[in-house]
């Protein structure tokens, strides 16, 4: 008796849910429910997987100018980090150099010697550092740039797709008719429940 109770139970649930998602399908064409669906290849492979980058995508798809907006900051970021890698490469050499340099000497045995190769070396990587001081100070500030440029990027992506999610909404009018009926039928079984003993 209880297995054939939860099988009906269990079998309009299965029903209703159906309804529900019929009810609920899109009235209004929108960016939302397309960014399901599809995410042009470049923007995702760098730009993210959530749903305003993949609603910004939609988007992208039918206005040049934004396409030509998303180009450019994506060449942006794509230069800075060529042109600071560059640079790193160089000045991650030579700070494995002085590591490298600072323990061999300590593996040297004659004090006067040890102390004079410890010297030089200290010299040598303090007037480097000097060196590369406007070096490191341009670098961080392209990183700087780049972290500014994300942040103005997302905002107007935000400010772009939130217009999609309001039409979304449209399109989706959360009825509550199904919601009744089910509580209904759940109330029907909660009393056939009761009446149980």
């Amino acid at each position: 008796m209880k297995k054939i109770f939860f099988a009906s139970v269990f079998i309009v649930s299965i029903f209703s849910c159906g309804d529900i998602r019929q009810q609920n399908k899109p009235i209004v064409e929108n960016a939302i429910d397309n960014a399901e669906s599809s995410v042009s290849g470049s923007f995702e492979s760098y730009r993210g997987d959530n749903l305003i980058d993949k609603t910004y995508s939609e988007l992208i798809k039918n206005d040049k100018k934004l396409k030509v907006l998303d180009e450019k900051i994506f060449n942006t970021q794509k230069e800075s980090r060529k042109v600071i890698n560059t640079y790193e490469e160089i000045i991650n050499k030579s700070e494995s150099f002085y590591r490298e340099a600072e323990n061999a000497a300590r593996s040297i045995t004659d004090s006067l010697t040890k102390k004079q190769i410890e010297k030089d070396v200290q010299f040598s990587k303090d007037q480097y550092s000097v060196k590369i001081s406007s070096v490191n100070m341009l670098i961080a500030r392209i990183n700087q740039n780049n972290a500014d440029m994300n942040s103005l990027y997302t905002a107007f992506k935000i400010r772009k797709t939130l217009p999609e999610i309001e039409k979304y909404q449209k399109g989706h009018p959360l009825k509550t008719d199904s919601l009744d009926q089910f509580i209904n039928k759940q109330n029907q079984l909660l009393e056939e429940l009761k009446k149980l003993k």
